[in-house]
């Protein structure tokens, strides 16, 4: 990338970093605060036209419906609006995404369903009602400018994204390529391919001359995480994986860009030139969103980070959890997994979900997650962002 990009996508980035600065030299001194903690663990963000944030706790009890959450920004609290009921009575209920729809429903993941409501603003939340079935392992949303749905399998590892229309009506629109293909399964050997492992849980023994698996935990085969929809009308969805964005040609309703390349995947495979960018500083990459120039905030969320990939791939580390002087640990805070970021005109706030795996394990330390601690947070960025947030739903 030439120096000027370079100076343009620092310039996009935050109002305070100098304009003459270079990306990898730069020290941008940001910093996060809580705006607001939960008595249950949460994983999705979004937020509405008046400057509120929704997110949706995940109950521990079976059969027990989980809270949807209003929080005013300018006096954080936490006002249920809704509820997502379990899948049994046997089960926990465990809300991923959430986004508003152009009808002013919101609309919310959970195991291989998307549910609707239309938040209370007074009186007994209401309890919501199924819009899709038949997406499992569904998590971030996007809605197009037609009104039709977008997700992808963000728990399963297979890279389906699906298309759900107006009426609910689901349909396999293309698939990221998973980590490992099918091949060989029949001996035994389990696809061709690579395994990506989180550490921890995974572990690995670490000698002079190399650093090997000692057991099979912390496998990461998540292909198809965060979606958004750019004002042109083409996807971009991330790799939790590979640390990558995809960018993918949508046309009239269909897919424009190149698929079936490798015959040992699926034939509505996506070719390998469709990756937008692939970075490890956005390794673990959970959800993300775009601001009005079409740039990308990225919660790498095993890193305990916040990532800034400008609309031409220039990719800039906005902040990372320091280690601690005594362990060199990164998993004391402010960010403790974060999960799903929100850009409200021109602040940025994240959910915060406390997984026990690589930069934030343990998982005890930090403001949440501890004996008695609550289990999950939003925080926010205290500097201003230079660009504000792109407005959702597209219209």
């Amino acid at each position: 990338m030439k120096k000027h990009a370079r100076v343009l996508a620092l310039s996009a980035l935050l109002a305070v970093v100098p304009m003459a600065a270079h990306a990898q030299e730069t020290n941008l001194n940001l910093t996060f605060s809580t705006l607001v903690t939960t008595p249950l663990a949460i994983e999705g963000l979004t937020s509405d036209y008046a400057g509120n944030l929704y997110t949706a706790g995940r109950s521990t009890t079976n059969g027990e419906a989980c809270p949807v959450w209003r929080i005013p920004m300018e006096s954080p609290s936490l006002n249920v609006v809704g509820l997502i009921p379990a899948p049994s009575s046997t089960a926990t209920c465990s809300p991923s995404g959430l986004q508003f729809g152009p009808d002013g429903m919101l609309y919310v993941t959970q195991t291989d369903r998307i549910y609707r409501f239309r938040p209370a603003t007074s009186g007994t939340p209401p309890t919501a009602e199924v819009f899709a079935t038949g997406v499992p392992g569904t998590n971030g949303l996007a809605f197009d400018r037609s009104g039709n749905l977008w997700t992808g399998d963000g728990t399963t590892g297979l890279g389906r994204v699906w298309k759900i229309s107006t009426n609910g009506t689901v349909a396999e629109m293309f698939r990221i390529p998973p980590m490992a293909n099918e091949v060989n399964l029949a001996s035994g050997i389990g696809g061709v391919g690579r395994d990506v492992r989180s550490l921890p849980p995974g572990t690995i023994t670490v000698t002079p001359t190399s650093r090997n698996a000692t057991n099979t935990l912390g496998s990461q085969p998540l292909v198809a995480n965060g979606v958004q929809i750019t004002r042109r009308g083409n996807i971009l969805i991330v790799d939790t994986a590979r640390g990558a964005v995809w960018g993918v040609y949508l046309k009239d309703g269909g897919v424009d860009s190149r698929m079936g390349c490798d015959s040992t995947f699926t034939a509505n495979t996506l070719c390998l030139d469709s990756v937008f960018v692939a970075h490890p500083a956005i390794e673990g990459a959970d959800g993300f969103v775009l601001d009005e120039a079409g740039n990308m905030w990225i919660d790498a969320n095993e890193r305990n980070a916040v990532v800034f990939v400008s609309a031409w791939g220039d990719v800039i580390e906005v902040f990372r959890n320091p280690p601690d002087a005594t362990t060199k640990l990164r998993n004391k805070g402010p960010l403790e997994t974060p999960t799903s970021p929100v850009l409200v005109d021109h602040k940025l706030c994240t959910a915060n979900s406390d997984g026990n795996r690589r930069d934030n394990s343990p998982n005890t330390e930090g403001e949440i997650g501890g004996p008695g601690q609550p289990k999950g947070k939003i925080s926010c960025l205290d500097q201003r962002v230079n660009t504000p947030g792109m407005v959702l739903p597209l219209r």
